[in-house]
């Protein structure tokens, strides 16, 4: 066993860095001329050898726009159902497609494969360039499916804080009343990417990048898979997930 990576309990992909918006708050930045996505077959061969070995709670995928690829993130999570992973989780901002029938589609096979956690990010910085309509139509039809979904919107300084931001990011979540959507706890918008580069006046004047979900790198709990297969400064494609894992040092 490798005492870097003793107790990890989480698997997460970054399905594509590809996205529908151009969020001002974005901590990955501009997301333009991105178009790789993380192949499903590897993906979901690397849940299996991953959770074969340790004791695995949650697979979760997200982007960029992860549903820009649907049939990946089905792949990954059918295979995390049948492994019996108690949470398979989806990060979305529900925004791929304006056609009604796409959009029941991918729904209906984000149901049948099991997903059972899903997080719409909806707030004032999404909805600054991607149509609240299209979204609610797929809240709807996630809800009717029922798949389990909650909001995650993104907070300005604090989820309390009075500025313009959180007050439209309020109306958005008002717009969901009718579906009983329940409203997460979401996330406070911290100095990196675009949020440092377009919102600086709401940070601290010496804030520099950082991200909170950095991990201690000497105690790895989540294993994180890169769109184009990096993991654990190694890659899926050129080496087996196994090895990788084995061979991992900070």
């Amino acid at each position: 066993m490798n005492p870097f990576i003793k107790n990890p309990n989480k698997i997460e992909f970054v399905v594509t860095l590809a996205c529908t918006g151009k969020c001002r708050h974005c901590s990955q930045g501009d997301h333009d001329g991105c178009t790789e996505h993380i192949d499903a077959g590897i993906a979901s061969e690397a849940v299996r050898k991953i959770c074969a070995n340790y004791g695995i709670s949650t697979v979760m995928t997200f982007g960029g726009e992860p549903l820009l690829y649907p049939e990946t993130i089905c792949a990954i999570q059918r295979t995390a159902a049948e492994l019996g992973v108690a949470r398979r989780q989806v990060i979305t901002n529900g925004f791929f497609s304006k056609s009604r029938d796409r959009i029941g589609s991918v729904v209906r096979s984000l149901a049948h494969s099991g997903v059972n956690d899903l997080l719409l990010s909806v707030d004032a910085f999404h909805q600054e360039t991607i149509p609240l309509e299209p979204v609610m139509l797929f809240a709807e039809f996630a809800v009717d499916a029922g798949i389990p979904v909650r909001l995650q919107p993104a907070w300005l300084v604090s989820p309390g804080d009075q500025n313009p931001y959180n007050a439209r990011t309020n109306e958005i979540i008002r717009e969901f009343a009718p579906l009983r959507i329940p409203t997460n706890q979401g996330n406070v918008i911290f100095p990196c990417g675009n949020a440092l580069k377009y919102l600086r006046e709401y940070f601290a004047a010496d804030a520099s990048p950082f991200s909170p979900y950095d991990e201690d790198p000497r105690d790895i709990l989540t294993i994180s898979f890169d769109a184009n297969g990096d993991v654990l400064n190694g890659n899926v494609y050129a080496t087996d997930i196994l090895e990788i894992i084995e061979n991992y040092r900070p």
